[in-house]
């Protein structure tokens, strides 16, 4: 087939200059992304995904703003994209076939966030209420018509909703590929309770969870919401190998049976520092590995250990939480021991500076990059404080945060302890990532990084702006001018089963082929759906792997399937392939069947000895491949900051894509910022401002309202939303729509065999189509 001009002018430029040049630990202009990207997702190795609130936008589609667009990777340039429902606040996970789902939201609101004109729609904004709302979305690629309902997102309630109303849900996909939805609010606004705390309160809070697709199962009470009650906003949520999950929220953890609905509770989050929002500490789970047997251990970092009474109510916090230092204290917790002792946290290394918003990447070397936040405060936005009465005093505008962290900072899971946290000449960004910011990483293994909007609408003349701006890090690898180019990568990975063969060249690489082999692993990484400095379905799974050395020193890697479905849910991930730390770009593949539904697995495959071949070498520069980590310490400044170059990731019909089808009132109180410690000194901030509102130095002030969020009422008032029967569906979906597109049909997940199709679940259904990938043919 032959290429249109201008595609065949960018294949003829790739050629003739293979790399583009790159510098490690700087950051690069990534262009507007239209709409303040408060959740983003990367859909395949061309496009992210982005999300924002219905707010007032510049960019317009089809006659109202935009809260939706994708980015383009190799352009850097974003399309807006047409959104029904409010998607402000909600969750998200992919699907086992690559689609993605975007689940509940706020109600409909108009300027300035007050209730929308018509109830559950508004007329200037023109969005509907997101609070049931299932959005489900099939990436598309360049080559694709974008403007086919395929590539658009599906967001209609009246035929795909939940059975109950979501607003700072969490969601955690389980092995069958189905999900599971905790909790979340049903109004308010900073936190999930009155003053004083009357928990549970049904009409605010949404103590239950459910599951998608539902299949016949309701929405069943949870008792962990109660005794967080308040602070479980975006509770963390991780599936474990047992097929149990942890979930933590506020200062209390537990392993749930969420077949049973059995809580058995582990101990105490140390130092009372709650890490989900508002106080959004960076967490994620550790790198699983054949040498910790794939057993989940995961580092919360960060966060806020404010007295209970300072966190107020659904309307605000009580104090001026910019005053208030974000912790730097992190934890260890590996739920499920192999040595069958009890759970229990392990102080960690404490972070470089406190965060909250702070935002784990894992890294394809295994390492943690963090990114984003404040030293001071918390997340949520307010027009006024416990402290501070008057929305003009308040000091950072609506942010309840001051002291934007513009440095990002590495961890090291494998260093010794003292050792783990580093900074190796990382540049600092000029924009404040604050509320609302988000991060995720791209198929080269660099770091997309955009948003920031801690306002209520649209607001460009603040201390802290709406952003449009995006940005891309570069991490330490970057400072290689060689990557990895294996061939041979599989577009599928089953559970178990035969083994399969990636091929790396020479020219990959430096130095003797045996060690270079021997430093070499193959990992599936899973960057997640990323929102409120959380990023769900985060996973890094190594695979185990043996090499054959051939004399011309190309290594062919024998690598094992994935271990089973608990350890890695069923979806997409990106395929690395890392020789002496230096990724190759990633390469999108599907893992388990692409259905839902119990995933075939078989015993892992016995891998062939090791082959060496002492006299073979790479043919790559000596200095080549430096992934410019060597020597660095705690919080040290070593690398070079050199410029490297990677192979270049190009759009269209020369791109690596897996197309994938289917699918309130308050009590104004006063109280002492620290009952022990006496007032702690306040960070200031690390970089100056750029100009456009924020460029005012940081101080201590009074100050604000919760997170402005909507529930119902104006953005002043914050009042619960009330309904009539709590046990109202809010037009949760029941019936069989033998009309429609999308069909409930009924399917038992634990039954080997009960495979349901994606297409029973999802309104686009069209057949699963694989692109290959030049050169892993």
């Amino acid at each position: 087939m032959l290429l249109p001009p201008s595609l065949l002018a960018l294949w003829l430029a790739y050629l003739s200059s293979p790399a583009i040049a790159a510098t490690a630990g700087t950051f690069a202009d990534g262009g507007s992304t239209l709409v303040s990207a408060m959740m983003m997702f990367l859909g395949n190795t061309e496009k992210v995904y982005i999300l924002d609130k219905a707010e007032g936008n510049q960019a317009q589609v089809n006659g109202h703003p935009a809260w939706g667009a994708v980015w383009d990777i190799a352009s850097k340039q974003a399309t807006v994209m047409d959104v029904a429902s409010n998607v402000f606040c909600a969750s998200g996970m992919h699907l086992p076939n690559g689609s993605y789902v975007a689940f509940g939201g706020n109600s409909a609101v108009g300027r300035g966030g007050v209730a929308g004109s018509a109830g559950n729609w508004d007329a200037e904004y023109q969005d509907f209420d997101g609070s049931t709302a299932i959005r489900v979305l099939n990436p598309c690629t360049s080559a694709d018509n974008f403007a086919s309902t395929q590539c658009q997102w599906f967001d209609n309630a009246a035929v795909l909703s939940m059975q109950k109303k979501r607003w700072y849900s969490s969601a955690e996909a389980l092995a069958d590929g189905s999900i599971v939805l905790i909790g979340g609010f049903v109004g308010g606004g900073y936190i999930n309770r009155n003053t004083p705390d009357t928990t549970p309160v049904p009409e605010a809070a949404e103590n239950s969870f459910e599951f998608y697709p539902a299949n016949g199962r309701g929405a069943t009470f949870m008792n962990f919401l109660v005794v967080t009650g308040g602070l479980n906003a975006y509770a963390h949520a991780f599936l474990l190998n047992s097929g149990k999950m942890l979930v933590q929220a506020n200062v209390s953890t537990m392993i749930w049976d969420y077949n049973n609905n059995v809580e058995n509770y582990l101990p105490n989050m140390p130092g009372n520092v709650v890490r989900v929002y508002p106080a959004s500490g960076a967490v994620a789970m550790l790198p699983l590995t054949p040498s910790n047997n794939w057993n989940p251990t995961i580092l919360f970092c960060g966060g806020n250990d404010m007295p209970e009474p300072a966190w107020g109510n659904y309307s605000f916090p009580a104090i001026n939480t910019w005053d208030y230092p974000a912790s730097k204290d992190c934890q260890r917790l590996t739920p499920e021991p192999l040595d069958g002792s009890a759970p229990a946290y392990e102080a960690d290394d404490d972070m470089l500076e406190g965060r909250s918003m702070g935002q784990f990447i894992i890294l394809p070397d295994g390492k943690l990059l963090v990114v984003n936040g404040a030293l001071n405060g918390t997340a949520g936005y307010a027009h006024t404080t416990g402290q501070t009465f008057v929305e003009s005093e308040m000091p950072f505008g609506m942010s309840l945060a001051s002291g934007p962290v513009g440095t990002p900072a590495i961890y090291d899971p494998n260093a010794p302890k003292g050792q783990r946290w580093s900074r190796p000449n990382f540049d600092t960004s000029s924009i404040a990532r604050m509320y609302h910011s988000s991060a995720m990483l791209l198929p080269d293994g660099s770091v997309l990084i955009a948003g920031s909007n801690p306002n209520v609408d649209v607001n460009t003349t603040t201390y802290f702006n709406t952003e449009y701006r995006a940005e891309i890090f570069y991490p330490h690898y970057f400072n290689a001018k060689t990557r990895p180019t294996p061939s041979g990568v599989p577009t599928t990975i089953s559970y178990g089963g035969p083994s399969f063969d990636i091929t790396v060249p020479a020219s990959s690489y430096s130095g003797l082929s045996n060690a270079a082999a021997a430093n070499t692993t193959v990992v599936l990484l899973r960057g997640g759906f990323t929102t409120h400095a959380m990023n769900m379905g985060q996973r890094y799974v190594q695979l185990n792997n043996t090499y054959s050395i051939q004399n011309d020193g190309t290594i062919v890697l024998h690598v094992a399937q994935a271990p089973n479905p608990n350890i890695l849910q069923p979806g997409p991930a990106l395929l690395f392939v890392i020789v002496n730390g230096i990724p190759s770009n990633g390469t999108m593949v599907i893992v388990g069947t692409g259905n839902f539904g119990v995933q075939p697995t078989s015993a892992p495959a016995d891998l062939p000895a090791n082959i060496l071949a002492d006299s073979a070498k790479g043919t790559a520069s000596g200095d080549s491949t430096n992934d410019g980590t060597s020597g660095s310490g705690n919080g040290s400044s070593d690398d070079s900051g050199s410029s490297s170059h990677l192979g270049a990731i190009i759009g269209g019909a020369v791109g690596a894509v897996a197309v994938i089808g289917a699918i309130a009132g308050a009590v104004v109180f006063f109280i002492r910022r620290r009952r022990n410690n006496g007032p702690r000194a306040v960070n200031s901030t690390s970089y100056a401002m750029t100009a456009g509102g924020q460029n005012a130095p940081f101080a201590s002030g009074s100050g604000v309202y919760g997170h402005g969020g909507h529930g119902g009422s104006v953005a002043s008032g914050f009042a619960p939303l009330h309904r009539q029967t709590d046990s109202d569906p809010w037009n949760g979906s029941t019936a069989n729509l033998a009309q429609g597109p999308y069909r409930d049909e009924p399917f038992d997940p634990r039954v080997a065999g009960s495979t349901a199709s994606v297409d029973s679940f999802d309104p686009y259904a069209p057949p699963v189509r694989v692109v290959p990938q030049p050169g892993y043919r």
